[in-house]
């Protein structure tokens, strides 16, 4: 049987895990992509650093070794981040070895470089663990779909956020203590702003925007908002409605024939799909012309997850050395126009504290009016210097709520405007 030689550029807790499992599973590996795939060299920061069901001969501290190394035929990048991880694959590619990644933020910010390095290098670029860990969403999208039209893909592709919102919606507990929780058990970072403000979702929304619509998307193409400004008393509201809060990637076709890709806190119905999808688990739900409604459950992080999605990438990529031929190249035909935030329409609830007295619904539904934006619901709570109006909107541009908000704002009634979130998934 054929060998090829396996180099790997980091050995953090997903990195330890792929050289285990890779040791551990080299004769099933071998079975199924038809080669004995040998790990030969690791890339670390420090060799020094024992590493369990690691031998210290595979370490080493140069990782350009691995990727000018002629005798190796597969590199798998596990350092993350942009530099020096961009240099490293790039080089890789131009010599010829196929890359599988995991590398999200890479992707979502220079995706159609590497797409470039490696169609003219004529070698395989796979990233299936870049999105929702051991989920397998990307080669759907990239394959099993590409005979179909998709309309919508909507997902919780960050499980650190939908923890902390699991424990407010089913606790009552604080955000700040949600996040501490999540923190002390290794679901957040002690810095979780990539997570929390939702950076790392918008990285994975962009990738799976390319993969859906054909077209080129990067971070910077994605509308983003983050998790830290939800309130217990959001939560409570979207529980009176039998709805719950999620961080959700949105990548959806515009009535224009464009793009709309966006990430920030939505409610959606208990009844829907997603609204089960608890802790840190991750789920995308893809709406498509033929297929219809279909969802991806399952983690969407950690060692062994992400570890499985990026052997399985391995094995694909091996078998095309193997049998000859390569993966997709990237598909961007479309060339799709990336719709401003502006133009996408959604629907927004919207929580005021209000002068308790006689006209302020008059005076609030004039703005709303005003903006040519109609009220579906509006629910009074409260009494005296507590009232509240919650108002449900029907589907609108978003700059047409986005203007009623500002001038009810300015509305004399109106003490306050308490929180405004999006609804998704309602019809």
């Amino acid at each position: 049987m054929k060998t090829l030689k396996v180099g790997m550029l980091g050995a953090g807790v997903v990195g330890s895990q792929i050289a285990r499992l890779l040791i551990a599973n080299k004769s099933d590996l071998a079975s199924r992509a038809g080669a004995n795939l040998e790990l030969v060299s690791i890339a670390v920061k420090d060799s020094k650093l024992k590493r369990d069901g690691i031998p210290a001969a595979l370490l080493t501290n140069d990782a350009k070794s691995i990727v000018n190394d002629p005798q190796i035929d597969l590199v798998i990048e596990v350092i993350g981040g942009i530099d020096p991880a961009k240099e490293l694959i790039l080089t890789a590619l131009k010599n010829g070895k196929s890359v599988v990644t995991a590398n999200k933020a890479l992707l979502a910010k220079h995706g159609a470089e590497l797409y470039a390095a490696a169609d003219k290098a004529n070698v395989d670029l796979y990233y299936e663990a870049a999105v929702a860990g051991a989920i397998p969403i990307l080669r759907p999208l990239r394959e099993s779909l590409v005979g179909d039209h998709v309309i919508r893909v909507m997902g919780i592709v960050n499980g650190t956020t939908n923890y902390i919102l699991t424990k407010m919606d089913e606790n009552g507990a604080a955000f700040a203590d949600a996040l501490k929780e999540a923190q002390a058990l290794g679901f957040a970072e002690s810095d979780p702003s990539a997570d929390i403000e939702g950076f790392d979702a918008a990285a994975k929304a962009a990738i799976l925007a390319g993969l859906a619509f054909h077209s080129r998307v990067t971070d910077n193409d994605v509308y983003r908002e983050g998790i830290s400004k939800i309130t217990a008393a959001d939560v409570k509201v979207a529980k009176a409605m039998e709805m719950v809060i999620k961080l959700l990637a949105i990548a959806e076709l515009t009535p224009e024939g464009a793009v709309s890709v966006r990430v920030h806190p939505a409610l959606i119905s208990r009844t829907h799909p997603l609204a089960s999808v608890r802790d840190s688990f991750n789920a995308v739900f893809v709406e498509a012309e033929s297929a219809g409604q279909m969802m991806f459950y399952g983690k969407g992080a950690g060692g062994a997850p992400t570890a499985s999605a990026i052997l399985g990438d391995l094995v694909a990529v091996a078998r095309h050395k193997v049998n000859g031929g390569i993966g997709p190249k990237e598909s961007d035909y479309a060339d799709l126009k990336i719709a401003q935030i502006g133009q996408t329409k959604t629907r927004y609830l919207i929580r005021l504290n209000v002068a308790d007295k006689p006209g302020v619904l008059e005076s609030v539904a004039h703005v709303f009016a005003s903006h040519q934006v109609s009220i579906q619901t509006v629910r009074q709570t409260g009494a005296g210097d507590k009232a509240e109006l919650i108002v449900m909107t029907h589907s609108s541009n978003e700059s047409s709520l986005s203007a009623t908000v500002k001038d009810l704002k300015n509305l004399p009634v109106v003490t306050d405007v308490a929180s405004v979130l999006r609804v998704e998934g309602v019809n």
